[in-house]
């Protein structure tokens, strides 16, 4: 249904049911680029009701490129979690006590990609506004979440980043990458990177003689792949230059007098490896 019901018109689209008209609505705004690329996305789940929350965990579960980074009962609780952690994508429910799921996005900084899940029909245009990639009127199936999932995955796969050929006269060869950061596509010489630091679904690129970074729509896995072996994730938030580090001080690594960046629990030990190579002493 949902292929042809998109050649409808408004007058049409009155003939079918609330849900259909919302699928509708977000269906006219979405990005669809083929790519045989599998990265994993890793989501966030927020919603109050406890069933509905296990019920969004199961259909992540039943979705090959997702990862389930944790589940919130509330937007305070999912608040707390993002100071700490990134993610890629976030389920939000819209009705919660305490901060709603409408206002609790407006409040991020740079919001990851949203799907917005709710009862309440009246809050599609609003969740248009703030730019959502989708929005699931309950209750949803599988197939309707799938979809949402589909559109995620579009969106991030959208945004890459390139090497220079290998050919003709350039002479950076794979030592250089394109990226665009607002309206530009800028050339980065791979080396001059210091460190780069993830903020929600952009990058923040901080390069040797710069003192604002590049900041461009990628995730941190299809950076990590294109980097060389002198850069190590060193955080779920940091990929870092081993050549720029100064110094490493308990479980941070001091890039200069004003830079500190920690090493998150599960890359320590790549991290210490790492530093055994190099150490020299008892």
């Amino acid at each position: 249904m949902r292929s042809t019901f998109r050649n409808f018109g408004f007058a049409e689209l009155t003939q079918h049911s609330e849900k259909s008209k919302y699928i509708w609505l977000f269906s006219r705004f979405s990005v669809t680029l083929p790519t045989n690329r599998f990265v994993m996305i890793r989501v966030l789940a927020i919603d109050d009701e406890p069933l509905a929350l296990q019920q969004l965990a199961v259909y992540i579960g039943k979705v090959p490129f997702l990862e389930l980074a944790a589940q919130c009962q509330s937007a305070l609780e999912a608040r707390k979690f993002l100071e700490e952690e990134t993610v890629d994508a976030i389920f939000c429910d819209i009705n919660m006590p305490d901060l709603n799921g409408m206002d609790f996005v407006k409040s991020l900084q740079a919001p990851p990609l949203i799907v917005f899940t709710t009862a309440y029909s009246e809050y599609a245009i609003e969740g248009f506004k703030v730019n959502a990639v989708d929005y699931l009127l309950k209750p949803f199936g599988l197939d309707d979440f799938r979809r949402a999932a589909n559109r995620i995955k579009e969106r991030l796969e959208a945004t890459t980043t390139t090497s220079l050929p290998q050919q003709g006269g350039d002479g950076g060869g794979s030592d250089t990458i394109f990226v665009k950061t607002e309206y530009r596509i800028v050339k980065i010489t791979i080396a001059d990177i210091r460190y780069i630091e993830a903020m929600s679904e952009y990058l923040k690129i901080y390069l040797e003689g710069e003192d604002k970074p590049i900041i461009t729509l990628l995730s941190m896995k299809k950076m990590e792949d294109r980097l060389p072996d002198y850069f190590m994730r060193i955080h779920r938030s940091y990929i870092v230059n081993l050549n720029k580090i100064q110094e490493v001080n308990k479980n941070r690594i001091i890039m200069d007098e004003d830079t500190y960046l920690p090493i998150g629990d599960m890359y320590k030990e790549a991290f210490q490896s790492y530093l055994d190579t190099k150490f020299l002493g008892k």
